[in-house]
């Protein structure tokens, strides 16, 4: 006998609430993961305790056409993350001075880590650039590896508007970085 699905696991949940930890149980791993990538572990161990808690509240409005929760927790998270924006933008700014600070005490590296150092603050200043609704889809497709229609899912939008958000946000990334590429060479 297969395990129930975690749609079964929600439907049965709301007669038995303690049911609802088997979906803890499978996906909290997962979901703690994203949110530390995108917020730091201290925050993330936060967030995932609320965003079980409101997938708790809202189980009744989970569609149990889908099989799976994973996008719908994803969806509830980075809405969580949007709440936090300003203390990501701090994380990011501070891992690229960290990236750029080790580079100088660092010098023997290889030029491909050499190079990485060099770039990522870069990278992080422009994604912290893009718009919070291409970052959302691009760091879930990107970092979190979800398909197109996960991603859509996740956001509650059209798998086209994803397509449409992750196309802006290669081309927004590609301007950003050659431009401060340009100014940086003008600058020597």
């Amino acid at each position: 006998m297969s395990p129930p699905s975690d749609a079964e696991v929600i439907s049965r949940s709301l007669d038995e609430p303690e049911a609802f930890g088997l979906i803890y149980d499978r996906h909290a791993a997962t979901l703690l993961r994203f949110l530390g990538r995108r917020a730091g572990a201290k925050v993330a161990e936060g967030l995932v305790g609320e965003l079980f808690r409101i997938a708790f509240e809202r189980r009744k409005t989970f569609d149990a056409s889908r099989t799976t929760a994973l996008p719908w927790l994803y969806g509830i998270g980075s809405n969580l993350l949007a709440k936090h924006r300003r203390g990501e933008a701090r994380w990011l700014r501070a891992s690229a001075r960290m990236a750029a600070a080790s580079e100088a005490a660092d010098r023997r590296a290889g030029a491909a880590a050499l190079d990485a150092r060099l770039l990522f603050p870069r990278v992080a200043d422009a994604i912290e650039a893009l718009a919070d609704d291409e970052r959302e889809a691009l760091l879930l497709f990107a970092w979190e590896e979800l398909s197109y229609q996960s991603v859509a899912d996740a956001l509650e939008v059209p798998i086209g508007t994803v397509r449409s958000r992750l196309n802006r946000a290669r081309a927004r990334l590609r301007e950003l970085l050659e431009a401060k590429g340009k100014n940086r060479v003008k600058s020597r």
